[in-house]
């Protein structure tokens, strides 16, 4: 018997992992974060598998799940969205299963910021602009380190991701303007991967604006950064023809 924690990626179904998905489509018992995990994704798991919603479920509740489940030899899928090493609160469900003794594996899944990215047809990194993406959110109940506070982290001038924070967009938007200037480009995506996904363009001085306007108040991937702006790079030397590597040797002018 095993735990599988399972990212099920953006919503997408089409975006699981081929692990992911004969996992889901093979499991006899399955807890899901029903608030998150897209309802394409959750139509995968067996009609008559045994499924339980963590949304409405607490830590206890959840590890009683994994604990019956062993007693009957029967593995379980534990689905969470995207990654599940991202704001999956997967750290004290291993925990549990580490003083339990019971086997457990982790499967990746793409994150909400990487189907964003692939949807604004962006590359995250530009050379000369940003070589680091750092993922973050706002402080709210789940505290922050006084010093990742994104006022710090604007500073970097990073590729700047920003999960599970649009609802206070007007207090993000503050804090990083010291940092990027009111002209920084900025994307909100809004549902990345699925049917009704939507793209809100602006700056850090207008986006909060604009997404006030289109009534987004939550499953929201939000990217600040100048690499976001096409003009803005100097061109890559990867393949540029004067530039060697271990694969190949520079062409003479």
């Amino acid at each position: 018997m095993k735990v599988f924690f399972v990212g099920a990626g953006p919503g997408d179904p089409e975006l699981l992992t081929v692990k992911a998905k004969k996992l889901l489509e093979t499991c006899k018992v399955c807890i899901y974060a029903g608030s998150l995990v897209s309802a394409e994704v959750i139509a995968l798991i067996p009609k008559d598998a045994e499924k339980h919603d963590s949304a409405k479920m607490n830590l206890n509740e959840i590890i009683e799940v994994f604990i019956n489940a062993n007693k009957r030899a029967i593995g379980v899928v534990r689905l969470h969205s995207g990654d599940p090493a991202i704001y999956g609160a997967i750290g004290e469900q291993m925990k549990a299963l580490d003083d339990l003794g019971i086997e457990y594996e982790v499967i990746p899944g793409i994150s909400s910021f990487q189907a964003s990215a692939a949807l604004l047809k962006k590359e995250l990194t530009a050379p000369e602009v940003s070589q680091t993406i750092i993922l973050t959110r706002m402080a709210g109940r789940t505290a922050a380190p006084a010093e990742q506070d994104l006022a710090i982290l604007g500073k970097s001038r990073a590729t700047l991701c920003v999960f599970l924070s649009v609802s206070k967009i007007d207090e993000m938007t503050e804090k990083l303007v010291g940092g990027y200037g009111e002209k920084a480009p900025v994307k909100v995506v809004y549902r990345a991967s699925l049917p009704d996904q939507l793209v809100i363009h602006g700056t850090l001085s207008d986006i909060a604006k604009k997404v006030r306007a289109a009534k987004i108040t939550k499953t929201a991937m939000i990217i600040v950064g100048w690499a976001l702006d096409n003009n803005n790079a100097a061109v890559s030397r990867l393949y540029d023809k004067s530039f060697s590597h271990e694969c190949r040797k520079a062409q003479q002018a």
